[in-house]
């Protein structure tokens, strides 16, 4: 293509900036010829008109109560229930159109709350529940936090009051409310209220389980705690069970499980007790288990937070009782873990009573070899050696390791770990006289372990305390006792020091005094089963 030559390119020149000129005067004309509209009175009186809102007018007899309750706040408020006269200014106020004046009645109920330690006047709660349906946010917003601190703990009268189904109604809408803070306080009132079985009975009547449940899919996690402990209060009461079960298609398992997996420990540990409480049914109990459960859990156990461990293991306690839970929770992933929870944290209660009951459930299946073949064996011989007799969780502890020894593939594992701190240890449980079923498991173990070498030379080193012991079992009332602590002497009396050490602390003398009791007592059952059947 040829290129223009210089009287063309001028005539382009002078074409663009005659369009420029007139596109800038088009432009000014077209916006003068709109200022000019716009000014026009038609136009503006059609405007309004079709623009017209609602707006509450302050009538006269509002913006007189309101000087009125301002000038009775400021002279004489002492955070006491109101007399006749400004009560009936607070009922104008709250019932008011105008959200200036229903937010002075909300600042009130606010201030009250914080302050007055004396129960909600029943009279105040109608105008509470108007400032609970209130449209204005800042009104929401301080009347959902008044009812959150009227039903703080101590509070029992408030939240009876409030309880009744007018104020829970108000309440439900609130939860369901976009801005986070009226959503965070009416979702914390619910929790407050759950508190008691008899408004229980109400929240659920007036559909708050499908609301509570919704909210445990919320991106915040403050509404997720709240809903989640409101939820496991209530299910701490079995017969709410099978409405909560029922609600969406038995949504709340699944939603619950899914809050195991929470970043936040608060929520995976109410997540873990609400669970817990849930699942007092074996289907209940197997339907967690089929929802992939195992995974989250053994996330929890190794958790850095005390109160996520304990929740983990006790949920865990629940789920492995059934027997058709036990052969799909007994993995090897598990296994060792309850041995590093034993290990780590043998001198918790609640981590060492929990985990103990577990191994003992999971030894009833077919898969206890692998039980025994676990770090599970040690964690709990450790944490025995560890544990003080007065604790609850020594009885779980030895009884499992005395189910465990009835196991000769166990026994021998268990006698891999005896030791002269674990032998004195056992001999010591087995003579203390105040702690009765430590006492017998110690025994048991013992006797159990005596058919091995090792055993026997470690327990020579304490030939006085085991006679101590055997004589106690051997006068003992209930005859579990007696028949164990004579199976145990017959055992040791095969070893020669033994032997020797019975004849000389006159032994055998007191198993004769149990003999004759015994021929004495069969004498007599057998003269009252002849009596009975002539």
């Amino acid at each position: 293509m040829g290129q223009l030559c210089g009287r063309c390119l001028q005539l382009l020149r002078d074409f663009a900036a005659v369009v420029q000129r007139t596109s800038a005067e088009l432009l000014h004309g077209i916006k003068e010829c709109l200022i000019l509209i716009s000014n026009c009175s038609c136009l503006k009186q059609s405007s309004s008109t079709g623009r017209r809102l609602y707006k509450p007018i302050l009538q006269p007899h509002e913006r007189v109560t309101a000087q009125e309750f301002l000038q009775h706040i400021e002279t004489g408020f002492e955070m006491s229930p109101l007399g006749k006269d400004p009560l009936e200014a607070l009922r104008t106020l709250a019932f008011s159109e105008n959200p200036g004046l229903q937010q002075s009645a909300a600042l009130y109920y606010l201030h009250m709350s914080q302050h007055m330690n004396v129960p909600l006047p029943v009279e105040h709660l109608e105008p509470f529940y108007a400032l609970l349906r209130s449209a204005d946010l800042e009104v929401q917003q301080m009347s959902s936090l008044s009812l959150v601190n009227f039903l703080l703990e101590g509070n029992k009268s408030n939240r009876e009051a409030i309880g009744a189904a007018q104020g829970v109604t108000p309440l439900l809408a609130l939860a369901n409310s976009y801005d986070p803070r009226v959503q965070q306080n009416a979702v914390g009132a619910i929790l407050n209220l759950t508190q008691s079985e008899k408004i229980q009975q109400v929240l659920c009547k007036e559909g708050a389980l499908p609301i509570l449940t919704l909210l445990l899919e919320s991106p915040d996690s403050e509404v997720q705690y709240y809903s989640c402990t409101a939820l496991s209060n209530v299910a701490a009461n079995a017969q709410h069970h099978p409405a909560m079960l029922r609600t969406g298609n038995r949504f709340l398992l699944r939603a619950l499980v899914s809050l195991l997996s929470s970043s936040v420990d608060k929520v995976s540990s109410q997540a873990c007790v609400c669970l817990r409480n849930l699942a007092t049914s074996v289907d209940t109990q197997v339907e967690i288990v089929a929802h992939n459960v195992l995974p989250k859990l053994l996330s929890l156990l190794a958790s850095g937070n005390k109160d996520v461990r304990r929740a983990a293991i006790a949920l865990l306690w629940i789920l492995s009782q059934h027997p058709r839970n036990q052969d799909a929770l007994t993995c090897a992933e598990l296994l060792q873990r309850l041995g590093m929870l034993l290990s780590a944290h043998k001198m918790d209660p609640v981590i060492a009573g929990h985990t103990a009951c577990i191994i003992q459930n999971l030894s009833l299946s077919k898969n206890r070899q692998r039980i025994v073949e676990s770090p599970c064996v040690e964690g709990l011989l450790q944490t025995m050696l560890s544990t003080d007799v007065q604790e609850d969780s020594l009885h779980y502890v030895t009884s499992c390791l005395a189910e465990l020894a009835k196991q000769e593939g166990a026994t021998l594992h268990m006698v891999q770990w005896i030791d002269e701190p674990l032998t004195k240890c056992l001999v010591r449980l087995a003579g203390q006289l105040e702690h009765t079923e430590p006492s017998f498991q110690a025994a048991s173990i013992i006797q159990h372990m005596l058919g091995h070498e090792k055993m026997m030379l470690l327990l020579k080193c304490h030939v006085k305390e085991t006679q101590a012991y055997l004589k106690n079992f051997l006068t003992h009332q209930e005859i579990r006792f007696q028949q164990l602590g004579i199976s145990t002497f017959c055992r040791l009396q095969e070893d020669p020091e033994f032997s020797l050490a019975f004849r000389k602390s006159q032994m055998t003398k007191l198993l004769e005094q149990v003999r004759q009791q015994t021929e004495e007592t069969q004498e007599l059952l057998r003269a009252a089963i002849c009596h009975a059947d002539s």
